[in-house]
Order: C-alpha cells, then structure tokens, then sequence
C-alpha cells in the first residue's frame, strides 16, 4: 500500500485531521533519522513505515472512546501504538501514559512528544507501577500471557485490553486463559488479513 493511500485511509476513515498528518510526517521524519544510530524498527520496515506502523496503531482509534477516561501503552518502543494514539487524541482530558523500559526510547518519545506538544507521560518498566487507566494497549510488548498477567494483576480498575497480534491470536489466547476465562473478541487487522485485534473486558 502506498503512503498516499494510507494517508487517505487515516482522513477519511479513522478520522485523522490534516494536522494530525503533518505531526506524523515530523514524527517519522525524525524517528528514521533516529533509526540510524539506534535501530528503533526493522530496516527492512523502513520502506513501508506509513502502512506497517503508522496504520497498524492508527487503527485502534476504532476501539477507543477518546472522550473520555485515559489509556496505557505497554511497551511503546518507538512510539507505536501509543504515541500515534495520543497524537490523534483532541480531548485534554483524555490521559495517554506509555510505558518504556528502554532509557534511550525513553528519550526519544521524549523529544518528539515536546516537537509536537503531545500530552503523554512517558514512564519506565510496567511491573515497578499500578495502571490505572480505562484501556491498555499493547503491540509489540510480550506474549499474550504476560499481558493479561499485566492486566489481571497489575491493573488496578476495570479496563479494555486492545492488542495487535499475528495469525497464532486464537491459539494464544487459549492458552492465555487456561485458569481463567475472560469475555473476548477478535476484529480484523486492516493492514494484515492474518493479523487480528483481540479485544478483552477485564472486570474488577
């Protein structure tokens, strides 16, 4: 998919504005310049960085009341989901923390997040804090048992577990929940027909 299309698909589709667009062309402008020295994403992703990182976050703005409540990203690495969540939130309200354990991460969504004003609080390793947020967002961060460890032990009110992952997510999300069954549901990837979205109520 072209960049082109993928910018159109982010306007007309999930609603993104002109100037969020713009935020996003700084933003990996300045991570591939990053990405020289630091390896942030695969190389080999460089080249299609607008579908395989940009649309892959943006798509969960679908799954998420932004007018309200706040939001936790686990492992946010390079700033994917997360980062292109709080970019595309417009509600000063609505809180974004991202959780990363890598200091010189750390320091670039730093960075990038003073460029464009984005209101986030960029935090270190995930088990050394209590989540209090109304979602949790993960896509690159551990298996899936770990996050729903995360989620039932770590997360301290009820919240919307929404995770990106490959083919294997029926598979592992039967292992996951082995001891304990918890409500689910499995949306399509619009950037991989593979891929899903899994979806989980957490009670508490």
């Amino acid at each position: 998919m072209q960049d082109n299309e993928v910018i159109n698909i982010l306007q007309n589709q999930l609603k993104f504005s002109k100037r969020n667009i713009s935020d996003i062309k700084i933003y990996l402008s300045e991570l591939l310049r990053a990405n020289k020295k630091h390896n942030f994403i695969s190389k080999s992703t460089e080249n299609a960085i607008w579908h395989r990182h940009v649309l892959d976050s943006a798509q969960l703005v679908k799954f998420i009341d932004f007018s309200k409540g706040s939001l936790s990203d686990l492992g946010s690495g390079a700033g994917f989901p997360g980062l292109v969540l709080a970019l595309f939130n417009k509600n000063k309200d609505f809180h974004v923390k991202l959780y990363e354990k890598s200091p010189v991460k750390r320091a670039f969504l730093m960075d990038i997040s003073k460029k464009l004003s984005i209101n986030v609080e960029i935090l270190n390793d995930v088990y050394q804090d209590f989540i209090d947020t109304d979602y949790i967002v993960s896509r690159a961060f551990k298996k899936i048992e770990a996050i729903i460890q995360v989620s039932r032990e770590i997360a301290k009110k009820s919240h919307k577990l929404i995770v990106l992952k490959g083919q294997n997510a029926q598979e592992d999300l039967k292992k996951a929940f082995i001891k304990e069954k918890y409500d689910y549901k499995l949306e399509n990837s619009i950037t991989n027909k593979d891929s899903k979205i899994i979806i989980v109520d957490f009670k508490k």
